[in-house]
């Protein structure tokens, strides 16, 4: 069929451009717009997404285990370090303690047995008689602690009572005559630096 300005004798438009005539149909009045289909939609929409291969998986396995093996040791360290400082920081409050009992009942030390009354609660001025506050009694003195801390490390972490030996059960030995308190552990137990807790 002869053409005319590119223009089809009914009208149809050709595309020289690709080498060959291509037809472009006008729809009829009030006929809608056609529009050309989708490639996926032509092939039922089938979209195939590509997985990990074996090696890949692999590799990802032996990052992640990297990792793990370098922050887990430090985690422990971590730890460690916290409760080593949590001891040296629990003794140090409890022998400031002590010392200012000892400095406000003539150089008397809190007596063992009743340690954590005259720690947590008030005294008279000999040190033997404790409670609750009443002047009238003269328990004026203290208290000293708001609480007695659990021993932190060893064998015996997580007690908070008295005693008098290494070994017995409690989490501080403590020595009346002295004023001397110390963890309740025993010579092999160490810190990360292989001091005893005992020598704290």
């Amino acid at each position: 069929m002869p053409l005319r300005d590119g223009v089809g004798i009914e009208g149809q438009a050709t595309d020289a451009s690709r080498g060959a005539s291509v037809v472009h149909s006008k729809p009829a009045p009030g006929e809608p717009k056609r529009t050309q289909a989708n490639p996926s939609e032509r092939q039922g929409k089938c979209v195939v997404r590509r997985g990990f291969s074996l090696i890949e998986l692999i590799i990802v396995i032996a990052i992640i285990g990297v990792l793990a093996a370098i922050a887990v040791p430090r985690l422990s360290r971590g730890a460690t370090t916290s409760a080593e400082s949590s001891l040296a920081a629990n003794l140090a409050v409890m022998r400031k303690a002590i010392d200012l009992f000892a400095i406000e009942h003539g150089g008397t030390f809190p007596p063992l047995l009743k340690f954590k009354p005259a720690m947590l609660g008030y005294s008279d001025a000999t040190g033997t008689k404790f409670g609750g506050r009443d002047s009238s009694n003269g328990l004026i003195f203290g208290p000293y602690l708001r609480a007695i801390p659990p021993l932190p490390v060893g064998a015996e972490a997580g007690k908070n009572d008295v005693v008098a030996a290494i070994g017995d059960d409690g989490g501080w030995v403590y020595n009346p005559l002295t004023g001397e308190i110390r963890a309740n552990c025993k010579p092999a137990e160490v810190d990360s630096k292989g001091k005893p807790y005992r020598e704290y």
